[in-house]
């Protein structure tokens, strides 16, 4: 009896050709070193860039913190060489560059803590966020996709595919207020329905129904969230599927008598899906700084808020803290990205 591993061989299998072997232990490690070397030279580059890249913006920011208070002259002189404002700039880079090997990120002009102290409070909203987000946009993305790939030219297609785009093209901050507008303001004598401001109430409760309240609160940015970046998920899931499909396992295990959601489900999903790994690997670096644009119109206390609030005075220091934070973390996850993709398609390997 022909089991339906014999009767359609994965896309992978046939493309390492014969007497090709899949990538062993020593090849994985010399590729994932290779790929260690390219993302330590781009961090390097990250470092000099997220130096210099923020004093090119407009503003001082000891005089922007003295905004209020009545200090000399010779007082903002004092509070510049407390900051090492005063020095030349390549010996601000230089003692940069030492305390971010060191782990320390300097203290907030603002804030008056330890940038990775802010850092730190920071992360756990955001990660709650767009962690839930990145979950949620990927499940549907990969479903939808899915659906549409398979009937390609559908009327399921049609819809899914065009109400992707749209979301996609619409701006975060034009979707985020019009959102909060609608089921957070009201309209007219419909009345908001959602909280659309910070993590929790101010008569936060106790229990579960903490966790109730937190979850409101989360329904309107994480919705924002979604809608505008499940589209790369569907896309890239559609086209890889339609691709496949035409691939000569798929005919044979159909000409087999296979049913087509076990073609679809055992065969041309698994080998659809590595384009879709790759670009969810990518997404979890950016989870990591959240989404500066959404935080900010639901004022999250995240790290997309916090660099935002950053960018305001300006604040140096958090600033180059929480991009560089962010930054670091989409290199890391890209090469994973390369590493996971090298041993889940050898195919890679002849790129």
């Amino acid at each position: 009896m022909t089991t339906p591993l014999e009767a359609a061989e994965p896309a992978a299998a046939q493309a390492a050709g014969p007497g090709e072997e899949r990538p062993t232990g020593r090849g994985v490690l010399r590729y994932a070193l290779s790929k260690l070397g390219g993302a330590l030279f781009g961090i390097a580059m990250v470092l000099v860039g997220t130096f210099f890249v923020f004093r090119l913006l407009p503003g001082d920011p000891v005089r922007n913190m003295a905004q209020g208070r009545n200090m000399t002259p010779d007082q903002l002189d004092a509070e510049r060489r407390r900051l090492g404002l005063d020095k030349p700039l390549i010996d601000q880079f230089i003692d940069f560059v030492g305390d971010t090997l060191r782990l320390d990120l300097g203290m907030s002009y603002e804030y008056k803590r330890p940038v990775i102290d802010l850092i730190g409070e920071r992360l756990g909203p955001t990660l709650l966020l767009a962690g839930t987000g990145l979950v949620i946009a990927v499940s549907l993305g990969i479903w939808q996709g899915t659906r549409a790939g398979w009937r390609h030219g559908s009327r399921f297609d049609r819809f899914s595919t065009g109400a992707s785009l749209l979301l996609w093209s619409v701006p975060t901050f034009w979707l985020g207020l019009l959102l909060m507008m609608v089921f957070g303001v009201g309209i007219g004598p419909i009345p908001g329905i959602l909280p659309f401001r910070g993590i929790e109430s101010v008569d936060a409760p106790d229990g579960f129904a903490y966790v109730l309240d937190v979850a409101s609160h989360m329904v309107l940015p994480c919705l924002t969230l979604v809608a505008v970046v499940y589209a790369q998920y569907l896309l890239v899931m559609r086209s890889s599927l339609i691709e496949e499909v035409s691939q000569d396992y798929v005919t044979v295990a159909r000409a087999k008598g296979l049913r087509d959601d076990e073609v679809r489900r055992r065969h041309a999903v698994p080998n659809a899906l590595l384009p879709t790994v790759t670009l969810v690997f990518m997404r979890v670096g950016f989870v990591v700084g959240g989404a500066v644009t959404v935080e900010t119109i639901y004022t999250w206390p995240g790290l997309g808020q916090l660099f935002y609030a950053a960018i305001s005075v300006p604040d140096f220091t958090l600033m180059q803290g929480t991009f560089l934070l962010i930054t670091v973390a989409v290199i890391v996850m890209n090469t994973l990205a390369d590493v996971v993709y090298h041993i889940l398609d050898p195919r890679v390997r002849s790129a």
